[in-house]
């Protein structure tokens, strides 16, 4: 059974949806049950609307576009605290995609909020960082991040590096084992013909490497460790669970793309319904995680 603490959805870096994420806050703000067609253009497509119309209480957190992990955390843990005070609760479930995994980690660690989240579920998040942001950053991506610090932070893209990610897992550990959190990860992954057309070069940098991915994110980087231990032996176990259905980086928050919706099924006039189906199964993941937290 569930417990009551609401559910807060932090979402991944460089979020897509900045034009609706703004309506969509002021609402979570207000505590409004959303039931307009702007939930259907939100970074989680639709997914705060079906928990809610199950009888969950869901916020929405907004953290910086694409800033360095420390301040995304700080930004994810004003929006954790400013949901407790609204919904006057103790604890919160945390369900996060992709960098929102490291920011909510990096919250619990070093923003002391161990003691306010209950439970923190990841879905496609680099926790052992990822090759793709060590291409990047090899190829001249540091170069860019300092060119455009002026006008945007994309400091974030560092933090997603294997190395970047080494050392917070090392010196995140001993709290991490001995803290009260539950910790639990999904990992997806998808064939190279099913992945959005812009994720499929990314794909092969990862697949070669690490081998299967979600287009940014590895499979192993995904499902972070089975056992946290600390150094004087203390052990807690993370629980590890694969996505119940095969998706790519975008698809994990039920966004689809045209392309792979021809090259898996063609085009007919079942499209839409395959699509609908498609939105409810995904989000029908997120119900069933927020059923057994």
């Amino acid at each position: 059974m569930a417990n009551n603490y609401p559910i807060v959805l932090a979402h991944g870096i460089a979020r897509f949806d900045f034009l609706t994420a703004h309506l969509l806050r002021t609402l979570d703000l207000f505590g409004l049950d959303l039931q307009i067609p702007a939930d259907g253009l939100n970074y989680f497509k639709g997914i705060a609307r079906n928990l809610r119309n199950n009888g969950f209480d869901v916020y929405q957190a907004q953290v910086s576009f694409a800033a360095p992990l420390p301040q995304r955390a700080a930004d994810l843990r004003n929006e954790v605290n400013t949901a407790l005070s609204l919904r006057d609760k103790a604890k919160v479930n945390i369900i996060a995609h992709s960098m929102g995994g490291l920011d909510a980690r990096y919250m619990i660690v070093n923003g002391g909020m161990a003691d306010k989240v209950a439970t923190l579920t990841t879905i496609g998040t680099p926790h052992l960082g990822t090759t793709f942001a060590d291409w990047g950053i090899a190829n001249e991506g540091d170069e860019l991040i300092k060119m455009l610090k002026k006008v945007v932070d994309i400091g974030g893209f560092m933090d997603l590096t294997t190395n970047a990610c080494a050392t917070f897992n090392e010196a995140a550990r001993n709290h991490e084992a001995k803290n009260s959190v539950n910790y639990q990860t999904y990992s997806a992954s998808e064939d190279r013909a099913g992945v959005f057309s812009p994720l499929q070069g990314s794909w092969n940098i990862i697949q070669s490497v690490e081998g299967d991915n979600d287009g940014l994110v590895s499979v192993t980087s995904q499902q972070w460790v089975a056992n946290i231990v600390s150094d004087d032996g203390i052990s807690k176990s993370v629980t590890q669970k694969r996505f119940p259905v095969p998706a790519d980086h975008l698809n994990e928050v039920a966004w689809w793309d045209l392309q792979e919706l021809r090259n898996l099924h063609g085009w007919n006039l079942s499209l839409l319904d395959i699509i609908r189906n498609y939105e409810t199964k995904i989000r029908n993941v997120y119900l069933d995680i927020a059923r057994n937290l």
